[in-house]
């Protein structure tokens, strides 16, 4: 298949994209926001690509999907919700000062959404390709899983345009990761006419919390790391009550299972005590022979490209588990994710584009074999 490659992006174009897309501002879990979020999306990838982006409904709000037509051959992967809530672009605009550019959601990911889209629009053949922008990749995923598991298994292989790791390297695995969360029900009593009464939901929070984060095997690359509580309802009452989230990270199935085990195995530890536990590793591990192919593929078109091992999960942790080819870190070049000092490095964009361009382009031709 003949294509016929662009040699450069419009910087100034993907800026203009990149404002429109953060002055809009697009919570996880706000489907209004979300919706005018995503109808802006569509109308960029329809004006630099052509063709019609559908907008799918889902409960989290509308993901975004786009198809060159032709056999399946690369999916396009990436999502347009954020972190921060609305307003914060009141108090922090988007703005493009000393070659940053700041504000809420730059870096993860809107930022690397305008790099792909202008990146494939520099690929004069684009049939094979498709692209899948999810709506709710910030808390969890659950609207969006079946959607692009199914995507992924049908093209083959999956570039995942999350914020690139420090220096500008793609991320060639990810811990498996997710929430344990635990419920602790006790009795209240008067803390000074009668502690005796009562059963201290928060004293048996203290306990449990020790002997969670003893789970932890940090020279495995498993850590089990308490990171919110709540309990009590004033200072003189015996709290009845207590929650805990429990941020797990792990590098193996076999430590998803020791985990999961021992949570569920936990026991209360004073008389009375009631303990309730949900959640688990719903990312799964993302092994570094799951991006082997298309990193060395990258590595061919931009011979300087780093890769690294990282903590954190995305979708493409999804992709992975599947068998399916997936290469991460693949959007903007800065830092700060979920952070007030999110930035994006507008020198490494055009670069950025091209790359994506020259893995599309390859792909597309058929560089490695399809797993869909």
């Amino acid at each position: 298949m003949a294509t016929d490659t662009k040699t450069e992006a419009d910087v100034e174009a993907m800026l203009n994209d990149l404002r429109t897309l953060v002055e809009i501002e697009s919570p996880s879990h706000n489907v209004e926001a979300l919706t005018e979020s995503a109808k802006a999306l569509a109308g960029i990838v329809e004006r630099c690509l052509g063709g019609t982006a559908e907008l799918i409904d889902s409960p989290a709000g509308p993901h975004v999907f786009w198809s060159g037509g032709g056999e399946p051959k690369v999916l396009i992967l990436g999502h347009h919700d954020t972190v921060f809530p609305l307003g914060t672009l009141k108090r922090r605009p988007f703005q493009v000062v000393d070659g940053k550019v700041t504000g809420p959601g730059v870096f993860d990911m809107l930022g690397g959404i305008v790099q792909a889209i202008h990146g494939i629009a520099m690929v004069e053949d684009r049939s094979g390709v498709e692209i899948l922008i999810t709506a709710d990749e910030e808390v969890g995923s659950r609207a969006s899983r079946q959607l692009l598991e199914e995507r992924a298994q049908a093209c083959g292989a999956v570039l995942v345009f999350e914020g690139a790791a420090p220096g500008g390297a793609v991320k060639i695995g990810r811990k498996g990761c997710g929430t344990l969360e635990m419920t602790i029900t006790g009795r209240a009593s008067h803390a000074g006419l009668e502690p005796e009464a009562g059963i201290n939901a928060l004293l048996e929070a203290a306990y449990q919390v020790v002997e969670l984060a003893a789970l932890s095997k940090p020279e495995i690359g498993t850590t089990v790391t308490p990171t919110v509580a709540h309990a009590g309802t004033a200072d003189n009452v015996v709290p009845a009550e207590a929650t805990v989230s429990v941020d797990v990270r792990v590098e193996s199935a076999a430590e998803t299972e020791r985990i999961e085990a021992a949570f569920t195995a936990l026991a209360p530890k004073l008389p009375g005590a009631q303990l309730e536990v949900s959640g688990g590793v719903n990312r799964p591990p993302m092994p570094e022979s799951a991006s082997a192919d298309l990193f060395a593929l990258a590595q061919k078109i931009q011979p300087d490209l780093a890769g690294t091992y990282v903590g954190g999960g995305s979708d493409g942790n999804f992709t992975a588990a599947l068998g399916v080819p997936t290469l991460d870190g693949l959007g903007s070049v800065g830092g700060g994710a979920h952070a007030d000092h999110e930035y994006l490095e507008v020198d490494a964009m055009a670069g950025r584009a091209r790359l994506v361009a020259g893995l599309v382009e390859a792909l597309s031709t058929g560089a490695i074999e399809s797993t869909g």
